[in-house]
This record gives C-alpha cells, structure tokens and sequence, in this order.
C-alpha cells in the first residue's frame, strides 16, 4: 500500500501536468493513442520474454515521434494521426498476442492496471522518470507554455517549436507507460484528460489551473486506491470513477451559477 500510494501520486502528478499541454494543445486523445501502441510493445515484450514496460517504452515513443513527423510533414490533421496511431496499436497488439497463444493473466494486468502490486524497482523507476520529466518542463516552462499557446508568434520570437512539440510528444510517451500500472492501457486517458477538464472549467490562470488539476488528479488517485484496497475493487476504476464525480460535481456547480461568481 505504501509503494501503490507513492507511485500513485507520483503518476497522478505527472499525467496531470503532461494532460494539461495536450489538452491545451487540443491533442486531449493523444495519451489514450500512445496507450494503445504501447500495448503492442506490452505484447512483444511478452513474446520475446523481455520485461514488457521496456518494449512498450520504445515501441510507443518510437510510434508517438512517428506519427508526429508523418503529421507535420504530409499536414495530416492531429485527430486524424491520432486515429492512425490508436488503431496500428491496438492491431499490431492484436496479431502478437495471436502469435502467442492469446491473452494471459500478464496482459490483463497491463490492460487494467495493476498498482497495488507495484514492486520497490517500479516506485523508484516511477519516482525517478517524474523528477526527471518535472525538472525538464521546470527548465523549458517558458518555452513550453509560450508554444502552447501561440505556436506562431513563439517561431517568430525564435523559440524552436517543432523540437518543443517533439520533446511534449517523447515526454507523453514516458508518462503514458510509466501510468500504465495505475490504470491499465485501457483507462489512461482519464488521467491526462478529467481533472484537467475540470481544472479548466474554473476559469483561472494557466498555473492556478495546473494546482487545481494536480489536486483533483491526486485526490482521485489516493482515495481510489485505499477504496479499492478497502472494499476489494479494481483500483482503476474506482479512480477514474472518482475523477469524473469530481467533473460531475464542478459541472454542477457551474450550471448553478456558484462557480462564475466566485
């Protein structure tokens, strides 16, 4: 419980911050496309008897910097690329699992998360890519934000945006897999996308919303797991169910008119 609670915070933070650039950048299924290729690098990794977060480490940036390269270059549009990655994933998972012998107990773990069996080399694996990541975004904030925001007044000021767009796209890679353990391949988008859905919602600025956000993510995340340890339940349902009460309520309170004038 110790370990699934750390790590927990850990990726809650970290799919926070990450969510909310792809959001703001209108790439909010972005995480949910690199999910589904990483399952078939989880896949290949079983079939070759490798540890599978390592393949799918690989196999979903790899495929994240590709359909990026493929986008800007053919001007392909980013929910179309998107569609493209989400679907090759998935099929490619498909067939390797085939060649196999079918789905096994190891492939459901990944599928659905499996965070209360995290191991002390995963917490530090976990702990160390979210220092690491938060540093980066800490050291390139400005640049980060300005071409978030304002991609063409940011080349003008001489930021370099395509390699800020491609260092987002190998960060997402990162968090996505290194999440995979809370949440599984099939629910990791709720974590980059809901509690910044609703952080936004809020009407505050840029850093009040990323407080906001982190604070609803690991809100969702702590309860979700003691929850889940307490009454026998999945832990990644339970925190995407509770990630949406809190979106539900917000919504609840905007339409009541309690929020705007606050």
């Amino acid at each position: 419980m110790h370990r699934a609670l750390i790590s927990g915070i850990a990726i809650a933070i970290l799919c926070s911050v990450i969510g909310l650039f792809l959001v703001l950048r209108r790439y909010s299924l972005f995480g949910d496309a690199i999910a589904h290729s990483s399952f078939g690098g989880i896949a290949l990794g079983l079939l070759a008897g490798v540890y599978p977060l390592w393949t799918a480490y690989g196999v979903s940036i790899a495929s994240a910097l590709i359909i990026t390269k493929i986008k800007d270059r053919y001007n392909i549009s980013g929910d179309a690329s998107i569609a493209v990655l989400l679907s090759s994933g998935i099929a490619v998972g498909l067939v390797i699992i085939g060649l196999s012998g079918g789905f096994t107990i190891d492939i459901f773990s990944f599928l659905f998360g499996s965070i209360l069996l995290v191991s002390v080399n995963d917490t530090v694996l976990i702990l160390s890519l979210t220092g690491g990541i938060l540093i980066v975004i800490l050291l390139l904030y400005r640049q980060i934000l300005y071409s978030t925001f304002n991609e063409e007044q940011a080349k003008v000021s001489g930021i370099p945006v395509e390699k800020i767009n491609y260092l987002i796209v190998f960060m997402a890679g990162i968090t996505v897999v290194t999440s995979i353990q809370l949440v599984g391949v099939l629910l990791i988008s709720a974590l980059f996308v809901i509690p910044n859905v609703t952080a936004i919602m809020y009407g505050k600025g840029f850093k009040q919303t990323a407080i906001i956000s982190m604070s609803f993510s690991i809100f969702s995340v702590v309860v979700g797991i003691l929850l889940s340890y307490i009454f026998d339940i999945t832990p990644a349902g339970t925190i995407v169910l509770l990630a949406i009460s809190l979106l539900a309520g917000t919504m609840g309170i905007k339409s009541s008119g309690l929020l705007s004038k606050s």
